[in-house]
């Protein structure tokens, strides 16, 4: 497997954990002190940089730290739309596509060098 696909890999699992480590509490422990849902989500939040920390590593061998930031911007906006949607049941509205339009702008500059051959 190529570095980059890794790294996408490592990115999209850790985004899961993350999303679920910033956000989950708000469904499932609303009801609990914020100190409990702060302590589980700091328990989710290590699995998250277990997968995160390697990807970064990893990706950073073949894309800049400009590059993996974006992507990974790409990748929780990715995460936590469906996130949003079907776990909090959040209403999904055009300003998700907007900022998922901003985000391709971003891309395209980050890595234009590279989809241009340069």
């Amino acid at each position: 497997m190529n570095r980059t696909t890794l790294t996408i890999l490592l990115l999209s699992a850790s985004n899961v954990f993350m999303t679920f480590a910033w956000y989950g509490h708000l469904k499932n422990m609303a009801h609990k002190p914020w100190i409990f849902a702060a302590l589980v989500s700091w328990a989710i939040a290590l699995l998250e940089y277990l997968l995160q920390v390697p990807a970064n590593r990893i990706g950073h061998q073949v894309m800049n730290v400009g590059q993996l930031k974006i992507l990974q911007e790409v990748i929780t906006l990715s995460v936590f739309v469906p996130f949003s949607v079907l776990y909090l049941k959040e209403r999904l509205t055009l300003d998700y596509l907007w900022a998922g339009f901003c985000l391709l702008g971003a891309v395209f500059f980050l890595f234009r060098a590279k989809l241009a051959g340069a």
